[in-house]
């Protein structure tokens, strides 16, 4: 997989984490925990395409 394809695929799975993360602030309950694993995920992948656009 080349460096671009790889960034590509991560954006579509920041993409995603903010949509689940989304959903779960509109639940009537929120579930904290979960969101802020969601957070973690996505500051991680967010990461990873910073330090792969950079090279």
């Amino acid at each position: 997989m080349s460096v671009q394809a790889r960034v590509e695929a991560l954006k579509q799975k920041h993409a995603a984490l903010d949509e689940a993360l989304h959903s779960e602030y509109i639940r009537p309950k929120p579930d904290d925990q979960a969101i802020a694993e969601l957070k973690r995920s996505k500051l991680k992948v967010k990461e990873e395409i910073s330090r792969l656009e950079i090279n």
